[in-house]
């Protein structure tokens, strides 16, 4: 088993000949589409589009080479903060997973898990996939799983299952239940609020939509274990192989980890630390990796070593995300994003109400490729669709829902995506590998969206 959360080589390529192409691409977009931008209003402390103000200007002056240096241009951009948080956490966590997986400590839980349930595996894929998908359908958790994910892998090929199952069993449910939201504060809770409906109101259409993705999921992922591990064997040890210490050891892991999900819980009902949940776990993890460390080895200098070691194998997953925030700055600096979002909001306003809703999913859909952030994605869009809804006839409820789908689910498809990046550079899983595997359940989920969307525009779905 390795010990770090190094990202392959091929992984790697891959994943930036993806990324370098969007790029190019986006500033294609930037010389051959008109310039032009709303003007904007601060409500709140955030900034709003304002209705009906959309204008052409003048080309700005944004040079072919700047596409190149726009990974290095957004270490100062708006976006700045963000994304050194990011790789922070990124670097941090690695070398916490080094750390614990040289010292068995992950493999020691693990283990004793396994023993226990080997004979019901099924249930207790089940239950995790159950209970990643609520962390995102109700508290907006996606970037707070990364810690989880190699410890997800890990736990898979414990039972005798593959990498992808790792994921799917995780970082898929996560993303499924955040698009699924019943309560989530980041798409839903503040979509909602823009177009002034009631916060978490229609929360019985989306519990039959979460069930609905759930079963999907569930039955995805054990046709995929089933098709590809039917004569799979429980890889197991027995715990006495392991040094008293990491015994120690996975206690303090396992406590950092409760605390971890009791914080998370507690940000997703209170708002509490909310915006402080990523920089957070990283230092729970910190925390974890030093202090068993220390309990087995006995060696700060040892840990520390090993902890950079971690750090080290990561470091090409830096490179992924400032490629993959490039995309958003190309375009921005190009003044070309509100010149899409308005040429789509003209196409909307004449069509009925059906179409009008498949085509603000779509819209969304497509946005996500630009702008990841849920919260920023409505701040930005929702006070022109909102009017667009009522124009064509199909109620504020029905438009919040498009975006929740359009937020969401492509999350899980599109190279520009943060957390996809990282966790399968994590998993050593490349993007085309992983296209491969979750494209069918996709369409599905795709497919059973609309069948949603339609229901809702038909039913009035309400309040408002």
């Amino acid at each position: 088993m390795k010990n770090s959360v190094e990202i392959g080589k091929r992984t790697f390529f891959i994943s930036v000949l993806i990324i370098f192409s969007i790029m190019m691409i986006s500033g294609v977009l930037t010389k051959t589409l008109p310039s032009g931008e709303y003007q904007r209003e601060i409500v709140n402390g955030r900034e709003i589009i304002i209705e009906n103000s959309y204008s052409e200007i003048e080309k700005p002056d944004y040079p072919v080479w700047r596409w190149f240096t726009a990974p290095i241009e957004v270490l100062w951009s708006s976006d700045s903060t963000l994304i050194i948080t990011i790789i922070i956490f990124i670097l941090v966590v690695s070398g916490a997973i080094y750390v614990l997986n040289k010292n068995h400590v992950i493999e020691y839980i693990i283990n004793n898990i396994v023993i226990r349930y080997k004979n019901q595996k099924y249930i207790l894929m089940s239950l995790v996939i159950l209970v990643f998908m609520l962390f995102g359908a109700l508290m907006g958790i996606f970037e707070e799983i990364v810690p989880l994910i190699p410890i997800m892998i890990m736990f898979a090929a414990s039972l005798g299952w593959d990498k992808l199952t790792g994921l799917g069993m995780s970082l898929l449910a996560a993303g499924f239940g955040f698009s699924a939201a019943i309560a989530n504060p980041f798409s839903l809770g503040v979509a909602q609020r823009i177009a002034d409906v009631p916060v978490f109101s229609g929360i019985g259409f989306r519990l039959i939509i979460f069930a609905t993705t759930y079963a999907l999921l569930l039955g995805f992922m054990i046709l995929h274990v089933r098709k590809n591990h039917s004569e799979a064997v429980v890889q197991e040890m027995e715990t006495s192989h392991f040094d008293k210490n990491v015994s120690k050891a996975s206690k303090v892991l396992a406590s950092i980890i409760i605390i971890l999900f009791v914080l998370i819980l507690i940000s997703g009902f209170t708002g509490f630390m909310s915006g402080l949940m990523l920089p957070v776990s990283g230092i729970l993890f910190l925390i974890a990796g030093i202090l068993s460390g220390l309990i087995i080895e006995k060696n700060i200098l040892k840990v520390l070593k090993d902890f950079v070691l971690g750090m080290k194998d990561v470091l090409p997953g830096v490179l992924l995300i400032l490629l993959a925030m490039s995309v958003k700055h190309i375009i921005m600096n190009g003044k070309i994003l509100d010149t899409i979002l308005f040429n789509a909001a003209e196409v909307i306003s004449t069509s009925g109400p059906v179409v009008a809703v498949f085509l603000i999913y779509l819209l969304f859909f497509v946005m996500n490729l630009f702008i990841g952030s849920a919260s920023a994605k409505a701040f930005l869009t929702m006070p022109i669709i909102v009017p667009l809804a009522d124009l064509v006839g199909i109620t504020r409820q029905t438009a919040v829902q498009a975006f929740v789908f359009g937020d969401g689910f492509s999350n899980l498809l599109y190279p520009t995506n943060a957390v996809l990046l990282i966790s399968l550079g994590i998993a050593g899983v490349s993007f085309v590998k992983w296209f491969k595997f979750v494209w069918k359940i996709q369409a599905v989920i795709f497919l059973v969206s609309l069948i949603y969307l339609f229901i809702a525009v038909k039913i009035g779905y309400g309040p408002i």
